[in-house]
């Protein structure tokens, strides 16, 4: 019994710790797509 439990406590961990990188990086590659762009309008000008 705590085998099973503790087999699908550490899937649950595994899944959080995956849904929080996705988040991460999409927020990571958002960050660097806007200073890009920042950058850009500043060269135009």
């Amino acid at each position: 019994m705590s085998s099973k439990r503790a087999m699908r406590q550490a899937q649950k961990q595994a899944y959080a710790k995956h849904r929080s990188n996705i988040s991460n990086s999409r927020f990571e590659l958002k960050k660097k797509f806007l200073i890009k762009n920042k950058e850009e309008k500043k060269n135009k000008n």
